[in-house]
Order: C-alpha cells, then structure tokens, then sequence
C-alpha cells in the first residue's frame, strides 16, 4: 500500500523526531545532574555493559553514527576512567572496549535514573498497551532499516 502525507506519515514523522528529541533532553539533564554525564554517554556505557568487549565500530553501527565521532565518545569515556581500550586478540589492528568497575556502576545507576524518567515521562501518558504496541511497531520499523543498511553513515 502506498502512503501519501494524508494517510498521517508526515505527522507521524514530525511526531516521533519531536518526541525522541524531547525524551532525548529531558533524559539529559536528569544524567547530567545525577551522573555528571550525558545520553549519549549513558548508551554507550550501556551497550559496553551488556555487549562485553565490543569494538569502536560495534558501537558506531549500533547507534549509526560515524566511527570518528563513536572514537571521539569512547575516548571522553576512557578519560574519565570508565571504559579501558585492550588489544584485540581476533585481530591486532583493532583493540576492544572493557568497563571498568566504576564504568559498569554507573551505567546501573544512571540505567534506574532512565527507566524511571521513561515510566513518568512516557509510560504514565500512554500505559502499557499502548508502550508494547509503539515498540513492537518501532522494532519492526528498525530491523527492516538496519537489515536494508539505510542511514548507517558512510565513515
């Protein structure tokens, strides 16, 4: 079936970049005041948590962004002693991410600070059916976009 502007795409575009945009922020400044860090911070030290010795393009091609800019990240990470880069042992060009312990505590404590944001800023609008149902939609959204490789950046 093909979709014209009438058929809600447009809104919903507009609707899911605002609220994303919105969510975003929001959860920003409760990590930045709690944690001292922010969203992006938040993800990475998340996925490195739960994808144990990940590589830097690992984290680029989950998040799609640009593997300078996934380097430029780890590196503030690393600065402030949360994340370690070791040598790779599949490959010696390449070296893996490990957290440390204060890297894996505070992505548990900063994860509570963004499930509880999400519960009041999200859950509590739209209740529990209707959260399953947005991101059972979204899930199929995404895999069709990332099995398709569309907007992953070149880089």
């Amino acid at each position: 079936m093909e979709y014209t502007s009438s058929d809600g795409l447009l809104g919903f575009f507009d609707d899911l970049v605002r609220c994303e945009t919105r969510l975003y922020n929001a959860l920003n400044d409760r990590l930045r005041e709690r944690h001292g860090i922010v969203t992006s911070q938040y993800e990475f030290l998340r996925h490195l948590r739960d994808h144990p010795r990940s590589r830097v393009g690992d984290l680029a091609g989950r998040f799609a962004i640009g593997v300078g800019a996934t380097s430029k990240g780890v590196d503030r990470l690393e600065s402030r002693g949360w994340v370690t880069r070791e040598p790779n042992p599949a490959d010696r060009r390449s070296s893996v991410l490990v957290l440390t312990d204060d890297g894996r505590h505070l992505a548990d404590r900063a994860e509570q600070t963004v499930a509880d944001g999400l519960r009041e800023l999200v859950a509590v609008h739209l209740g529990a059916s209707a959260v399953t149902a947005a991101a059972r939609s979204l899930a199929r959204l995404r895999a069709a976009l990332e099995a398709d490789q569309i907007g992953t950046p070149a880089g």
